[in-house]
């Protein structure tokens, strides 16, 4: 089951959103050397996570984290629209019902057939969550391996414009149309997964 959680000030709540935090700190920092603060030498939050961010997390029985994502409103300060707003040749998509994907994180612990597991039971609950909530347009910032996999899952997907060397590395934009018949369409690749999305709070610490 995904958990959707929204309204937290990070890293502070259930143990889901600690180890939420501490794996991307692994991923991001770690592994890909972003240049990013680190909380208490843990956790990988930035100016985004915030009362604002919407988190979509799997996590095993134990809750310790597989997969997650971190999505912002676009009528609010995002990523694709205060840093990167270059990586357009239009305008950058914003609206209520226009949100940004971010903090695309699957757990470093992970062997390979669960990570593809694991993604694909992400993706899923990506789109289940819009389908629910209205949402119809996802829109991303990715290095260009990642934004080559996700123009092929079979999505309607398209560039806002062409790569830039940013910092040493190849960065595009995105967006990702969702109507009724995305999971169809990510089912022809072997994607798509009837993930249950549980839109509850999690648990606070005591």
């Amino acid at each position: 089951m995904a958990i959707i959680e929204s309204g937290v000030r990070a890293p502070e709540g259930s143990q889901v959103l600690k180890s939420m935090f501490e794996a991307r700190k692994r991923i991001f920092v770690d592994l890909l050397k972003w240049d990013v603060p680190v909380l208490d030498g843990r956790f990988e939050v930035d100016q985004f996570d915030n009362s604002h961010a919407t988190y979509i997390i799997l996590a095993d029985q134990n809750g310790h984290h597989l997969g997650s994502a971190r999505l912002l409103e676009t009528t609010r300060p995002h990523i694709l629209g205060t840093l990167f707003p270059e990586l357009c040749s239009g305008p950058v998509p914003s609206g209520p019902d226009v949100l940004e994907i971010t903090r695309f994180c699957l757990d470093r612990a992970l062997g390979a057939s669960d990570r593809l597991q694991v993604r694909n039971r992400l993706v899923s609950a990506l789109v289940a969550h819009a389908l629910r909530s209205g949402i119809r347009t996802y829109t991303g910032v990715a290095e260009m391996s990642w934004l080559q996999q996700i123009l092929a899952f079979g999505w309607d997907c398209r560039p806002l414009g062409l790569p830039r060397n940013i910092s040493g590395r190849l960065i595009g934009a995105l967006a990702i149309s969702i109507e009724p018949d995305t999971p169809a369409l990510l089912n022809r690749n072997r994607i798509w997964c009837d993930e249950d999305v549980a839109e509850t709070a999690l648990p606070q610490a005591a």
